[in-house]
């Protein structure tokens, strides 16, 4: 089990926000466990879910043609 901590930075929008929740409700469909704080989320769960877990939170944004940038802290230290 892994646990990451992700800040994400949508750039060159007005819309910040709904960038920022549009990637976030793309972890809904993911097999991960995550809470959002106000500046950060947190993540973990089983490896390959957590690293494709971010994978999608960094190309959401991409659908709808956003730049952003993702700041990612990754630990496998025990809670």
């Amino acid at each position: 089990m892994i646990h990451a901590e992700a800040t994400l930075y949508p750039l060159k929008t007005s819309n910040a926000s709904q960038v920022i929740n549009r990637s976030i409700d793309a972890l809904k469909q993911e097999k991960i466990e995550y809470s959002v704080g106000p500046m950060a989320t947190h993540i973990h769960g089983n490896e390959d879910d957590v690293w494709n877990s971010l994978k999608n939170l960094f190309d959401q944004p991409k659908q709808s043609g956003g730049e952003v940038s993702l700041v990612v802290t990754i630990t496998n230290a025990a809670d």
